[in-house]
């Protein structure tokens, strides 16, 4: 039976870092995917620009060359997966770890196509998977949509999108400049302070010239085949027309996954425990990196905060 010393749940960008440096230490590591490498950055928005500057989404010390000065998808897909292709890291792609369970001291990791040992285990699963849902009446029509890519099929559509951050206002911008009619559905009285800078006027001045429709204090109350039904910031419940309802209401970690793995969830964020100086759970030797370490707190980490988890985990396994 082959025992690993690392096996890596995820190959976002993080769990690639952590790939690199446990190849930098010679130790014998295999990363687990259920999709495609970088998987979430994949099934961003096609037309999608990062915050950060492409020095800041670098992992390994292996330069990020953009020609505009934020990257878009498309070059972080470039750069992550070449990556992955010219350190030849050893991954499994389309494969879903289903349980992680320890015995001893000796990992059991379960998949959707074999089993595997290890004396480590990094999770590193991200938190695009799981929509942030409504819980709503009609939300599984099929017209609702929690995840956008692009504003082609929106044309002469009347759209509600719901929520102000990146992606509600991306979506927004980018169906009315397709032709769709806009509304927006925003449960604050503001748009997110968060929403990129060189973004936030441009929505802002597109609600003030009533380009696009905005309720602010507002809140979703029924999707319905043709229509829905909304509660305004006086508390009156209307009515309009609509075709398509984009719920940019946000993504989770898995969470169920982390709790069967034995990792301890607190507070109403159910922020996952882990020593802060090693990245190690309360579960000996089983790890977290990236994001999935905020809980449901998803803005906490990202690709530039967390690039250090992969050293300070891989320090602490060859310290023991």
């Amino acid at each position: 039976m082959e025992i690993l010393d690392i096996l890596i749940i995820g190959a976002g960008p993080i769990g690639l870092n952590c790939a690199l440096e446990a190849k930098k230490n010679n130790l014998n590591y295999l990363i687990i995917e259920k999709g495609t490498i970088v998987n979430s950055l994949y099934n961003y928005p096609l037309y999608m620009k990062f915050f950060s500057t492409a020095d800041k989404l670098e992992i390994d010390e292996i330069p990020f060359i953009s020609a505009a000065p934020k990257p878009g998808r498309q070059e972080a897909l470039e750069y992550y997966q070449g990556i992955a292709r010219q350190k030849n890291l050893n991954i499994n792609l389309y494969e879903k770890v289903l349980k992680v369970s320890k015995n001893n001291e000796i990992f059991e990791i379960k998949t959707s196509k074999s089993t595997y040992h290890a004396k480590n285990v990094i999770i590193s699963t991200g938190f695009y998977d799981i929509p942030n849902m409504m819980n709503i009446p009609g939300e599984n029509l099929e017209k609702v949509k929690h995840y956008y890519t692009e504003p082609y099929p929106y044309a002469k559509q009347k759209i509600v999108v719901i929520g102000s951050s990146n992606s509600s206002v991306d979506a927004a911008l980018e169906t009315y400049r397709k032709g769709a009619e806009v509304t927006m559905i925003i449960r604050n009285s503001e748009i997110s302070p968060s929403v990129k800078y060189w973004v936030k006027p441009d929505i802002e001045n597109r609600i003030a010239e009533e380009s696009i429709n905005a309720h602010f204090n507002a809140e979703l109350i029924e999707i319905k085949e043709h229509s829905v039904i909304f509660k305004d910031e006086n508390g009156k419940l209307n009515e309009i027309e609509n075709d398509f309802v984009l719920a940019m209401t946000g993504y989770l970690p898995d969470f169920d996954f982390l709790k069967n793995s034995g990792i301890e969830l607190n507070g109403d964020c159910l922020n996952p425990f882990y020593n802060a100086e090693t990245m190690e759970t309360n579960v000996e030797n089983l790890y977290l990196a990236g994001v999935v370490c905020g809980g449901k707190d998803t803005h906490l980490w990202f690709i530039e905060n967390s690039r250090i988890h992969a050293e300070m985990i891989v320090r602490n396994i060859l310290s023991k």
